[in-house]
């Protein structure tokens, strides 16, 4: 009785870990769009963009999965166990990614500096970069379920870009 004990109170503190990870991940999607969502219709609309830009509405659901996926992740990650040195490090450096993307929004959106973003969404990549190496030292489910993200990061770089030039 007593094992059967443990291995519940070990499966709740695993199911928790994995909402506490996702919730991390789905509070800076908010965070994010508390700084997106007023520029929309008024200051992002004006801005010349290119052909290849996605209707505004994709944008939502694409971050919520995203940043469902990099929840899982991470949860990956932290089960291996917060007393395994790499565990912490990786974890850090996922953790600075993600104040960067929140910061992306800020400069873009709410500074409506598209130059800053681009310096900055640039330095982003990197740590996603850093992030899916890292992850993949500890959990290659992890690091592959960050690439979604990076690949997402990536056209985002070229779109920034875009709208930079477009709009001196």
């Amino acid at each position: 009785m007593e094992r059967a004990g443990r291995r519940n109170l070990m499966k709740i503190a695993s199911i928790s870990r994995l909402i506490v990870s996702i919730l991390v991940c789905q509070l800076a999607g908010v965070v994010g769009s508390a700084f997106t969502r007023p520029a929309i219709s008024s200051w992002y609309a004006t801005l010349r963009k290119p052909t290849f830009t996605p209707p505004n509405w994709l944008f939502g659901p694409v971050w919520i999965s995203l940043f469902l996926l990099m929840g899982i992740s991470a949860y990956l990650i932290w089960s291996k166990g917060l007393q395994n040195r790499k565990v912490i490090i990786a974890l850090s450096i996922f953790g600075i990614q993600l104040v960067l993307n929140m910061l992306w929004s800020f400069l873009f959106f709410k500074l409506q500096s598209p130059v800053y973003a681009f310096i900055e969404i640039l330095i982003l990549w990197f740590a996603i970069l850093f992030t899916i190496i890292y992850f993949f030292k500890i959990s290659r489910a992890a690091s592959f379920l960050l690439f979604p993200y990076i690949f997402w990061v990536s056209f985002a770089v070229i779109l920034n870009s875009y709208i930079w030039k477009l709009n001196p």
